[in-house]
């Protein structure tokens, strides 16, 4: 079976600007994305869609092809999919028609390459058609509502102790791994049976804000002591 990771990076970001090439341990993001999908021995090779000439020399540097990306599908309202869809269809028009595919995002700063294996692994073997990584939380949830707050996870009357209550799972956002046909059918990332790939809290931060990067920071510094 043919693996491939594509990492969706555009240009525009309005909560960080040029957050995708901006540096957490000495690597732009984009580039720790494509870091971890090459030290997967399970990938084949690594893609980075964007529309963006400085993520685009970034990415090649790190070692990824390039899929340049339209404009119309990286703006604010696209979507992951839209960018993954085409991604399969600028692939197929070279050629190349992966059986599974491996969604990364750049984002996400500590993903592990062994969790990228085992999650393709699993996809592989049939156990599953799509992998997520995700880390399991006791948290109670709660909803605002007219009436006041709502529980929404757990019974408000009723207060179980950690070890006596199921977790939930969050997803981290780092990676999804899926049958490629199936995504393309399906148009989303979620189809099929669905595998929960459990990664380590220290490996599930995701970027969006400033505060995020430092935190980001000061872990890749301790990471690299």
């Amino acid at each position: 079976m043919t693996v491939i990771a594509v990492i969706p990076a555009r240009g525009g970001s309005k909560g960080v600007p040029r957050k995708n090439v901006r540096e957490v341990g000495g690597r732009p993001l984009v580039a720790r994305a494509v870091d971890a999908a090459l030290a997967a021995d399970q990938i084949d090779a690594v893609y980075v869609s964007t529309d963006d000439a400085e993520i685009a020399a970034v990415s090649e540097l790190a070692g990824a092809r390039v899929i340049d990306r339209p404009a119309e599908l990286a703006s604010d309202e696209s979507s992951s999919e839209d960018a993954l869809l085409h991604a399969l269809q600028s692939l197929a028009a070279d050629g190349v028609s992966p059986d599974i595919l491996v969604f990364i995002q750049a984002t996400s700063p500590f993903i592990d390459p062994a969790a990228l294996d085992a999650a393709v692994g699993r996809v592989r073997a049939g156990a599953a058609d799509v992998v997520f990584s995700a880390v399991p939380t006791h948290a109670f949830l709660w909803r605002n509502t007219p009436d006041g707050a709502a529980a929404v996870n757990h019974d408000a009357a009723v207060r179980p102790r950690r070890q006596d209550r199921e977790p939930h799972y969050q997803e981290t956002g780092a990676f999804y791994v899926m049958r490629a046909a199936g995504f393309a059918e399906a148009r989303f990332r979620f189809f099929g049976r669905i595998g929960i790939a459990i990664t380590a809290d220290g490996d599930a931060l995701e970027i969006d804000t400033a505060e995020q990067f430092a935190l980001a920071e000061t872990l890749a510094e301790r990471r690299n002591r």
